[in-house]
């Protein structure tokens, strides 16, 4: 093959190129000119390296050929309608047989209007979309390779179940496209279409389309968006990139349908993000034939881009294109040698002429014989089975459906063909296939984790002993992956994450996460056995097993200390309220009683003395309110009503003392065993409601993520308060412990609440959790999205939970492990001590003080009272009363008795 350049008027974007399928010792055959006119596109030197390969393996197989192909390449870069008639006018000069190449949709029509005028076959790798499906009534001298496949895009929706879909396109292309497959959608059974386009938009880059799915994401976080996707191969790249490295978006409620064939160009697994996604798309390309193997081998080998695995959809068709027409001539020539002779003699070629429209056009004159070779011919290229309709439409040709897998790597998961529609392979790729459990444990897998107490922590080595590998390591995820092993038979080699942190979405880390799951999406590890939390964030870029450990975000505060008890605290038992209400209703119950007691006869008594006959009434006021006191105190006293009335008024009076000194007895023991710590906070509630004890969490953890998606009041308060003060966040869960223990019960810190446990039971024993958990969620082992590690660990989380061995691993590491023990013993034996009761002894010694006080003043006041009665001096009334109160009235004849002898 020789390959040179013809000068000419065009245009300086106008390139030739001349392929020459024969060596020059063959300038004697019948000489085949292919005008060839491609736009520039950004694929174009793809197509030109396919077309070269497919006429240097023609030259090599049929040295003697009774023809020669030569491609007269115009590649332009204009819409210009006159430069581009000129270029079509000059390829007619050039004695062209027949037309080949691709422009771009707004010059199509002119390329398209020239072969049909002049009767001149031009087979094009690709149609505008807008032209497909259109049909005149008159003979179409252009013919299509690539397939018209829009229905095969509507198949796959309606496979999927989808009932809406975001239609986003680059060109106007993808425009035409979305009118062929709107056409296309099916109804049901009442009339109605299956599935709607939700929402269209034309984009010019990834940064528009990111932003577009940005605003969508805002206003509905909940949904699972399907996007058909109708762009180039280089800009689709570009928006799965960004979409997974965006945090904003998630992953596993976007699926991607590509409606061009762009997963015919290599798709590099070496990057994440192309994994992290679900991708759905078609592919031309029959990998599986020998001519594809043959083709890809040289393709490599002969490629100005080292390192090329693929090739694109336009490249193929163009091979094929160059294939056709070398087997069309073959044809043509082989049955009829003499098909070609009035061109041998040097018949005028076909001339655009003046194109006033006044003179008929000369028409190619076998146009439309090699129109009907071209229809009917049938042959296998690098795209399947090429055939054509009667319109010049490529019929009977097969679709390879694609799924991207975790790995970034392309499976067939059915083909579609416009013959049998959507066919789903009947059997599981083999990249689903299970791996057999020989091949588990023949391997050894890297195991990220984080080093924290009591997870995962440095194991002290006796003195003299050196620890290597796993045995440097402890704790309960430690003995986790060890019952895993030995469940089944994988092993596990340790890795602490490199920066010391969970996973969360970070722009700045390669794959866009950071922590463990970073490791994990970059597939530094291929699994996580740590505390981690499964959320739907982390959910969208790894697999996560069933939890192993059940719990939720808890408040942390520094336990109060113990408040010593005080002297009135056998009171406690009842409020200050009540206790207020029970001295109202020992004076309210004293004086009813007195006033019954007053106007009822019964109580009424009448007494015969020596000094007359006298009426009396035992309950007085000072009687009423004795009376009441006892009845109160549950002791006897000397008197009793005798009327109904009275009897009524002691017995409700008895009634209400029974209840009430039984409620306050079950109550004492309580308040007089227990030292009552009062924590200043005693739930979330509390602490949002305040702004005096600052509180935090673990910055870039779940938690954070929790307050600050979450639509409740209470949390979102939360959330502000954190924002608004960056001091509170931080980077580590044990800094965060270390700030609740020295900050005086002025700082909260927010816990998953199996952490809190834990650091309760450890010394110093200053900690305690208070109220209720705010969410739940569990801990999960995280695998690489779509290992086959997956499904196995799963089965074994399963066991070890229904076995019971997770609840006594847990036991093992937070409560027999315990520093706190000594002291919940000692509080177990709830002692009285005199401080607790040390109140009814100050009421006693103030009782007795008071009754001698009163002693006293009745002393003195009777003394007073029997001097001015006597006229004696107020000393010697004083001195006869006390002769009185120490004898007893056994020295009677040193008594003065005076008149009033009630003393006596």
């Amino acid at each position: 093959m020789r390959v040179s350049s013809l000068p000419g008027p065009v245009s300086n974007s106008l390139l030739c190129l001349i392929f020459l399928l024969q060596p020059l010792s063959t300038w004697s055959k019948l000489k085949i000119p292919i005008g060839t006119i491609f736009s520039k596109t950004p694929g174009w030197k793809d197509v030109f390296d396919a077309m070269n390969m497919a006429m240097e393996a023609h030259t090599a197989s049929n040295s003697s050929a009774e023809f020669d192909l030569k491609f007269y390449v115009d590649n332009i870069d204009t819409e210009d309608a006159y430069k581009l008639t000129k270029i079509i006018c000059r390829q007619f000069e050039r004695g062209s047989y027949s037309l080949m190449g691709s422009v771009e949709p707004e010059s199509f029509d002119i390329l398209h209007s020239f072969s049909n005028t002049f009767e001149m076959p031009f087979i094009t790798p690709w149609f505008p979309e807008k032209t497909s499906g259109e049909d005149d009534g008159n003979t179409d001298f252009s013919v299509q390779m690539k397939p018209d496949y829009h229905k095969g895009i509507v198949d796959l929706i309606v496979q999927y179940g989808w009932t809406s879909v975001i239609y986003i396109y680059h060109s106007t292309e993808g425009l035409y496209r979305l009118q062929n497959i709107y056409k296309a959608i099916p109804k049901n059974g009442f009339g109605s279409p299956v599935f709607h386009i939700q929402t269209a938009r034309k984009v010019e880059s990834a940064e528009e389309t990111i932003q577009f799915l940005t605003e969508l994401e805002q206003m509905d976080r909940e949904s699972i968006k399907h996007i058909v996707l109708d762009s180039s191969a280089s800009l689709a790249k570009q928006i799965i990139i960004k979409h997974v490295q965006t945090i904003v978006l998630g992953r596993r409620n976007y699926h991607y349908l590509m409606s061009g064939l762009i997963l015919d160009e290599v798709w590099d697994a070496s990057i994440p993000e192309f994994g992290a996604i679900n991708i759905t798309g078609l592919r031309i390309v029959r990998r599986e034939s020998d001519l594809s193997k043959y083709f890809f081998s040289r393709w490599k080998a002969e490629s100005s881009s080292p390192g090329r695995e693929g090739i694109s959809a336009e490249a193929a068709l163009a091979f094929d294109n160059v294939n056709l027409l070398i087997n069309i001539f073959n044809n043509l020539i082989r049955h009829s040698p003499e098909v070609f002779r009035s061109r041998r003699k040097g018949r005028e070629k076909v001339e655009c002429g003046d194109m006033t429209g006044s003179e008929k056009p000369a028409v190619w004159e076998f146009g439309q014989t090699i129109l009907n070779s071209i229809r009917s011919t049938e042959l296998n290229g690098l795209t399947g089975q090429i055939s054509f309709d009667e319109r010049g439409r490529r019929s009977n040709f097969t679709l390879d459906v694609v799924e991207m897998t975790s790995r970034g790597e392309q499976v067939i998961t059915g083909t579609w063909s416009d013959s049998f529609g959507l066919t789903p392979n009947s059997k599981p790729n083999k990249h689903w296939r299970p791996v057999s459990p020989k091949q588990l444990s023949s391997n050894t897998y890297v195991m990220t984790t984080i080093l924290e107490e009591p997870y995962m922590m440095l194991s002290k080595a006796v003195e003299g002993e050196m620890l290597s590998g796993n045995d440097r390591y402890e704790g309960y995820c430690k003995d986790l992956a060890t019952l895993i092993t030995s469940l089944t038979g994988i092993k596990f080699e340790i890795h602490p994450v490199k920066d010391g942190k969970y996973g969360s979405p970070d722009t700045n880390s390669p794959g866009g996460w950071n922590g463990m799951i970073g490791e994990l999406v970059r597939r530094e590890a291929e699994i996580a056995i740590a505390p981690l939390t499964i959320n739907s964030q982390r959910e969208q870029v790894a697999d996560f097993t069933k939890p192993f450990m059940s719990l939720g975000i808890s408040i942390m505060i520094k336990e109060p200390v113990k408040q010593r008890p005080g002297i009135f605290t056998f009171m406690n038992p009842l409020s200050l309220e009540i206790w207020m209400c029970v001295l109202f209703a020992y004076i309210g119950v004293s004086i009813v009683l007195f006033l019954v007691s007053r106007f009822s006869p019964y109580e009424w008594q009448i007494e015969e003395s020596i000094a007359g006959t006298t009426v009396s009434n035992h309950f007085s006021v000072i009687n009423s309110l004795w009376f009441a006191l006892g009845a109160f105190m549950q002791q006897g006293i000397d008197i009793t009503p005798r009327s109904i009335s009275g009897r009524i008024v002691g017995g409700v009076w008895w009634f209400f003392s029974l209840i009430l000194i039984s409620s306050y007895t079950a109550n004492l023991a309580a308040f007089l065993t227990v030292d009552r710590m009062d924590a200043p906070i005693n739930s979330a509630d509390d602490l949002a409601a305040q702004t005096e004890i600052e509180y935090g969490a673990l910055d870039g953890g779940s938690t954070v993520q929790f307050l600050k998606n979450s639509k409740i009041s209470v949390y979102s308060r939360m959330w502000e308060f954190m924002s608004s003060r960056s001091s509170v966040l931080t980077p580590t869960t044990a800094e965060g412990i270390m700030r609740v223990r020295e900050s005086k019960g002025k700082y909260a810190f927010l816990i998953e609440s199996s952490t809190n446990e834990y650091v309760n039971e450890r010394q110093p024993c200053d900690t305690m959790k208070v109220g209720k958990n705010l969410d739940a969620k569990g801990y999960g082992i995280a695998t690489v999205r779509g290992s086959h590690l997956s499904d196995v660990i799963n089965l074994a989380v399963l066991n070890l939970t229904e076995n019971g061995d997770l609840a006594k691993l847990k036991n093992r590491w937070w409560y027999d492990r315990s520093e706190c023990t000594k002291d919940k013993e000692k509080a177990a034996k709830s002692e009285l001590s005199l401080s607790h009761v040390a109140g009814i002894f100050y009421i006693l010694i103030c009782g007795l003080l008071l009754a001698m006080f009163v002693a006293l003043l009745e002393f003195c006041y009777k003394a007073s009272t029997e001097s001015k009665k006597a006229k004696v001096p107020m000393s010697d009334a004083m001195k006869n009363k006390a002769r009185l109160a120490l004898s007893g009235g056994r020295d009677i004849d040193r008594i003065v008795l005076y008149g009033d002898t009630s003393a006596l």
